[in-house]
């Protein structure tokens, strides 16, 4: 009985040390979330799709998954390694749209802002080109 006590108190602090850990890393989540995500001045979420849609495809991607009511792209791309990134659009204050990229590099997620910063570069061109009716 003495030992079956130990033991539960023992899995509630592995359980509180855990969730610890999580809170902690709430901050490096808030940052890694400001570089995956971008804001735009529009409201039309199905150019932004599309917009979201032709950049992957130019970047090498193909797509996987794309749901215009979820607003939800997913796609891969294949060479010597896999990436796979989801992009969700969202609309903010119904003023603007926020598009997030998630990327992942074979099962490890992307953290890096210099893969989010070439998707964005590529995306911002044709979300230009997009609003400015130039095709």
């Amino acid at each position: 009985m003495k030992n079956a006590a130990v033991a539960c108190v023992l899995i509630l602090l592995a359980a509180c040390a855990s969730n610890n850990s999580v809170i902690t890393e709430g901050g490096s989540q808030v940052k890694v979330r400001q570089i995956q995500t971008r804001t735009y001045d529009t409201l039309d979420k199905r150019d932004t799709l599309r917009s979201v849609l032709a950049t992957l495809q130019d970047l090498g991607f193909v797509i996987d998954k794309a749901d215009y009511e979820l607003a939800t792209i997913s796609a891969t791309k294949l060479q010597d390694y896999q990436i796979r990134m989801t992009v969700t659009v969202r609309e903010r204050n119904g003023e603007r749209l926020d598009v997030r990229a998630n990327a992942r590099f074979n099962e490890t997620p992307v953290e890096d802002p210099l893969a989010y910063q070439d998707f964005f570069a590529v995306l911002d061109k044709a979300m230009f080109l997009t609003l400015h009716n130039v095709d």
